[in-house]
């Protein structure tokens, strides 16, 4: 499989240990210094195509693999205000496009959890938050895997109706008082952290926590390879649940 990777920056080359380790290819790679010469003509030899770039040259990538008809894979966040339009181009076009907040097979496994304890908790007396904490270099807030979590407890959880987002460094002020209808997330950045979610019930009683920290950006690339396996050969718009099927 020749695959071109859109985004050549850590998890970039996580990918592309892991691909070549499975006997791909890799053809094509954009970074900072060839971003402006990137062009649909520029894939022609690929099979696939495997974004972690930036939010704001995400939507751009989809675009011009969808124009030179290469499947492609979407790890970027921070770009979803504009999904609506892109799959509807990618579902009238017949294109092909696997995206998720996070590809680690892991977090997907958390993911089922959390839908578990939210179907659970939603009949007792707890309050509920989220805390994830990242790199510094990470430039969207709340990550994508902590939206996703707060949206499978907010389908559950009828008081909470929108998110309240606070982003936080080091020497932060302190917590701020948050409406009983908003599910407060706080978002850290600090040091290399991969990336660390705890979905937190708690109430006079007792705290109930359920997390998951990533130990390096290998888990997330191998999601990636795989998912890039497996549409080849695909029309349409899927996420990781498509393929892992829990």
């Amino acid at each position: 499989m020749k695959i071109a990777l859109l985004g050549y920056g850590k998890m970039g080359k996580a990918i592309e240990k892991i691909a070549i380790a499975k006997g791909h290819e890799i053809v094509y790679r954009v970074d900072l210094n060839n971003a402006f010469d990137f062009l649909p003509l520029s894939l022609q030899n690929v099979d696939v195509a495997i974004d972690f770039s930036m939010p704001t040259a995400a939507v751009d990538n989809i675009l011009k693999c969808f124009e030179a008809n290469v499947p492609i894979v979407v790890g970027t966040t921070g770009w979803y205000d504009q999904f609506d339009a892109i799959k509807e181009k990618c579902l009238s076009e017949k294109q092909s496009m696997v995206y998720s907040s996070n590809f680690s097979i892991g977090v997907n496994i958390f993911y089922k959890i959390n839908k578990m304890l939210a179907q659970i908790m939603k009949n007792h007396d707890y309050d509920v938050m989220i805390n994830e904490s990242h790199h510094t270099a990470k430039k969207d807030h709340p990550s994508g895997t902590a939206l996703t979590l707060a949206n499978q407890i907010m389908a559950e959880n009828t008081k909470k109706e929108k998110i309240k987002d606070r982003l936080l460094f080091d020497n932060s002020t302190p917590a701020q008082s948050t409406k009983s209808n908003e599910l407060l997330i706080e978002s850290y950045r600090e040091g290399d952290i991969m990336g660390d979610h705890t979905v937190r019930y708690e109430n006079i009683i007792d705290i109930i926590e359920i997390t998951h920290s990533a130990k390096s950006r290998y888990g997330f690339a191998q999601g990636a390879v795989l998912a890039a396996e497996w549409l080849v050969g695909k029309k349409g718009i899927y996420t990781l649940d498509d393929i892992l099927k829990f």
